[in-house]
């Protein structure tokens, strides 16, 4: 998509120029999904691209007033968390679930991860703890959450990220950010927040910022405007919010591939995205029915074969042995293993 529509044509309407989640200024398409906590999505929208958050919260809650259901809570990450955007949710939506950007707010790193006390511990690995900051029109309802699990997770990761720079700096006797291994590693998100440079422009590994990162492993912290919902329920709600973005991923970048688009026509768009919806909704019905990720169900699945066996009367296509693994999974989604012969024919004789 290299430049949007000018609504000349009503059959072209949705390619808009908008901000993308990857951070470039492009024409795109909104799309929005209704999905429950298990992450099957029930409900899709295609919008134009230069819709605002708000915007689409307002159509998804209106499409889905009909469902008569019983509470509706909008819940997003960090970017949506702005002193606007939640005067606009609360308009929208009423009740809100936000991500907050730890590291960059002055209250949150010293009133809500500095206060003391014990966590309460659900299931999943899962801690949580409520921080109230403010009094009156001015309070605030912060909860501190904790997974063990993903602290030792993150610490290694950030091990593996340290030592690499540990490796590449000592493969150079020059430390010069001029050097275009050095101007590499600054260019790289991944590495670029564990480094400094000195006065004399030579590089090193900042180990405050290594230190500092290691506080937030683990934790997130959310902010709501529901003094009703429960601890447990609050530290869930934004725990599947994890499990949506992993759909997302997977619908965009990883699994399902939705991007790049090569389509105009609006009808055409959306075909598309439905399909790739419909895609997803497989996805994780495979993998809520058999208690595994898809990429270990692809690759179970993938020791499936069929190999040709010929001479000059007959032509045989016969599947090999199916593993202990994939035929568990095949059972468990109820589908029959392929027939051992799939397919007998006679050789043609003509030359």
């Amino acid at each position: 998509m290299d430049y949007e529509d000018d609504d000349t044509d009503p059959n072209t309407t949705l390619r808009k120029y908008g901000h993308a989640k990857e951070g470039n200024w492009a024409p795109q398409v909104v799309v929005a999904l209704a999905v429950p906590r298990d992450g099957i999505p029930v409900r899709s929208w295609v919008l134009p691209g230069n819709t605002a958050d708000v915007t689409t919260v307002t159509k998804v809650r209106a499409d889905l007033r009909g469902w008569n259901l019983g509470r509706a809570m909008f819940v997003a990450d960090s970017g949506m968390n702005s002193t606007d955007n939640r005067a606009e949710l609360a308009k929208a939506c009423g009740k809100y679930l936000l991500a907050c950007r730890m590291a960059s707010i002055s209250e949150i790193k010293g009133e809500v991860l500095g206060k003391r006390g014990p966590y309460t511990t659900f299931k999943d690995n899962l801690q949580a703890k409520e921080v109230i900051v403010g009094d009156g029109e001015r309070r605030r309802r912060y909860i501190l959450c904790y997974n063990p699990g993903e602290a030792e997770r993150q610490a290694k990761h950030r091990q593996m990220i340290v030592e690499h720079l540990e490796s590449e700096l000592a493969s150079h006797k020059e430390h010069s950010v001029d050097a275009q291994w050095a101007i590499d590693l600054l260019a790289s998100r991944r590495f670029k927040r564990y480094l400094r440079t000195t006065k004399g422009g030579q590089l090193h590994i900042d180990r405050g910022a290594v230190a500092d990162a290691a506080k937030y492993d683990g934790k997130w912290v959310i902010e709501t405007n529901d003094d009703t919902i429960s601890l447990e329920d609050a530290a869930c709600g934004y725990k599947s919010l994890m499990v949506i973005e992993r759909c997302f991923r997977s619908l965009k970048r990883t699994q399902i591939k939705m991007t790049p688009m090569y389509h105009w026509a609006s009808r055409r768009i959306e075909t598309h995205v439905k399909i790739c919806v419909l895609a997803l909704q497989i996805e994780r019905v495979a993998e809520i029915t058999c208690g595994k990720s898809w990429y270990h169900i692809k690759r179970a699945l993938e020791t499936l074969q069929v190999t040709e066996f010929f001479d000059l009367k007959y032509r045989v296509l016969m599947r090999n042995e199916v593993t202990e693994e994939a035929q568990n999974i095949l059972k468990s989604l109820k589908i029959r293993s392929p027939a051992r012969v799939i397919n007998t024919s006679e050789q043609d004789q003509n030359p």
